[in-house]
């Protein structure tokens, strides 16, 4: 079986190595992590480190669609942000998912734009070896998954079984579930310029919404067949009429 965390990196990898956009505003200065956590495939803490350094004493409006990555990648960042003197907003533009979420909850606030979608789960990794290592690689994905758990249970005030819960389930939050279980503090309007949430491949999750494209085309194809039996239902009236 196909592992899925290589899935996840493999089908949303650039062909060519991102760089982390950052932007000069009159609000202060606008930083973009639009893609998978990580320093080879994606965007990494040295980007991020560069962009900040960059920022001066602005306030960093940190925007965030990503399908998540490396876990250790997206600590090294938290550590970033929570370390930067600046006040740092995030927002959440389409996706924050898996190791993005706790790099979106570092900063002092956490928005997010009205369909957007934020997901919590355990981690994961690869692993190969005897009965030992594997027990040990269990045992460091259980210490990950509870500095997680941590980090969620501070933010939200929630217990430790309710988010421990949330995490066992792969739990996919809309932007009002994510308001009202308190890991973002508040929801921006729907505009245009949001970052698409079907942009990634999500399939590597096990519950992931099925695409925009996914739900139009079904939506379409039900459509048309409705269409389809009405008219099939008037061609029977009108030759009842005639006979």
């Amino acid at each position: 079986m196909k592992n899925k965390l290589m899935q996840l990196v493999k089908d949303n990898a650039q062909n060519d190595r991102p760089v982390l956009r950052s932007e000069a505003a009159t609000d202060g200065t606008h930083v973009y992590v639009y893609d998978v956590i990580d320093s080879f495939w994606g965007v990494g803490a040295a980007d991020l480190l560069k962009a900040l350094g960059e920022a001066g004493d602005t306030t960093v409006h940190l925007h965030i669609n990503s399908p998540g990555g490396d876990v250790f990648e997206a600590r090294a960042m938290a550590a970033a942000i929570v370390a930067c003197p600046n006040n740092v907003v995030t927002h959440i533009d389409g996706v924050c998912a898996s190791a993005a979420t706790y790099l979106a909850l570092s900063a002092n606030e956490v928005r997010m734009t009205d369909g957007g979608l934020f997901m919590v789960h355990n981690s994961w990794t690869m692993a190969m070896g005897d009965c030992n290592v594997l027990r040990q690689t269990a045992d460091l994905l259980q210490k990950i998954d509870g500095t997680i758990q941590s980090d969620y249970c501070k933010k939200t005030g929630a217990s430790a079984e309710q988010v421990t819960a949330w995490m066992d389930a792969e739990t996919w939050f809309t932007a009002q579930e994510a308001l009202d279980s308190g890991f973002i503090d508040a929801i921006d309007a729907n505009s245009k310029q949001d970052a698409p949430t079907d942009k990634w491949n999500l399939s590597a999750y096990a519950h992931a919404p099925a695409p925009k494209s996914a739900i139009q085309e079904t939506d379409l194809t039900e459509s048309v067949s409705r269409q389809v039996q009405a008219n099939q239902n008037r061609m029977r009236l009108l030759a009842q009429k005639r006979i």
